[in-house]
């Protein structure tokens, strides 16, 4: 039975030396029972947010606290939470068995129920039947598997990852990050999962808190991000996005007309006044039609196209500025020099202010 708590960060700075400030007055609550991802380029803060909820390193303010506790100052031992690594820190030596067992014969478990234990943990991530082996005999996507069993046989109330799919090829990557998401709601987990890749944040996660510069840039489910992001570095770092600059004219409270060269969409006001802003645009938000058919909002060249298998990825030159365009490949394919009529659906078409962020 799952004994998922929920972790609180209460203003919290983790400062090195003199004046590098790692995370600078961060707050959140990842709820008991779901998957929160840490998002963010590499040196945002991340990694160290994941390491204060671990004990692997302490806050220089503030509070951590795991299921209403405060553990701000207790080492990992005290913490009743599991993590699995990068790199997977596998004993080398010992058997798949060995490795699972080793938290367990720590912790003085009696060596019949804790073997039990280990052989139930295997079963659950998929590798019954192979506990004799070495993690030398072992693939990638099976010694990641190990290291998850490991962490879960000590049945913690946190489970935390730390960029555990970095090292495997893109189609293990993806069925993995399935197996995770599977594992955390069919034993009601409580998961804090850091990782750099946007789709498997947007893939698995309940929640997803975006870092930028030691602070939180935005945090919410991903379709939040996706669909209303706050910032223009939001906007680019959770899924492509054309940033471009345009002029709102508003049309009531909730409505305005945007003017992007020649073009004319009304939009969602969201609280911005007349004037200067800049349009978030997702490239599978614009339709490529033939030039000078009714309803395209604008005119543009292809400068370059790619055939990507699933999809066609162009990039077209218009008044308003270079567009970046997603298209299906079972669509009408263009080649470069090719004049097009482009159309926005109002689904991945975001207003932002001027100076690129939102109250």
């Amino acid at each position: 039975m799952s004994r998922a708590a929920e972790v609180r960060f209460e203003r919290v700075w983790k400062c090195f030396g003199a004046g590098a400030v790692a995370v600078r007055d961060v707050s959140f609550t990842v709820p008991a029972g779901t998957l929160c991802t840490l998002l963010g380029p590499s040196g945002c803060g991340k990694t160290t947010t994941l390491r204060m909820i671990a004990g692997l390193e302490y806050p220089s303010e503030g509070r951590v606290l795991i299921g209403g506790r405060d553990v701000s100052g207790l080492p990992p031992a005290e913490r009743d939470v599991s993590m699995v690594f990068q790199s997977y820190a596998l004993f080398p030596h010992m058997t798949v068995l060995e490795n699972v067992l080793y938290g367990l014969t720590v912790s003085r478990r009696p060596r019949r129920e804790a073997e039990a234990a280990a052989r139930a943990a295997l079963e659950g991530v998929g590798l019954a039947g192979f506990e004799a082996r070495l993690p030398s005999e072992l693939s990638g996507g099976q010694q990641q598997r190990v290291a998850v069993a490991r962490a879960l046989v000590l049945e913690p109330s946190v489970l935390l990852f730390d960029e555990p799919l970095s090292n495997l090829d893109a189609r293990l990557r993806r069925r993995m990050r399935e197996e995770i998401r599977d594992l955390q709601q069919r034993l009601g987990l409580t998961v804090v999962y850091v990782t750099h890749d946007q789709a498997e944040a947007l893939a698995i996660s309940d929640k997803v808190i975006v870092m930028n510069r030691a602070v939180i840039a935005q945090e919410g489910s991903p379709r939040e991000l996706y669909d209303a992001p706050v910032s223009e570095f939001v906007a680019g770092f959770v899924g492509e996005a054309n940033l471009l600059p345009a002029t709102l004219r508003g049309l009531d409270e909730q409505r305005a007309e945007v003017l992007l060269g020649e073009a004319r969409v009304v939009l969602p006001r969201r609280g911005l006044a007349d004037g200067a802003v800049r349009l978030a645009l997702r490239p599978e938000a614009i339709a490529l039609v033939p030039a000078g058919e009714p309803g395209a909002m604008l005119r543009g060249t292809v400068s370059k196209a790619a055939y990507l298998g699933g999809v066609f990825e162009y990039t077209v030159d218009t008044s308003a500025g270079e567009l970046f365009v997603v298209a299906p490949s079972a669509g009408v394919a263009h080649r470069a020099g090719d004049q097009v009529g482009l159309r926005f659906g109002t689904h991945g078409t975001t207003l932002l202010p001027g100076d690129g962020a939102l109250a």
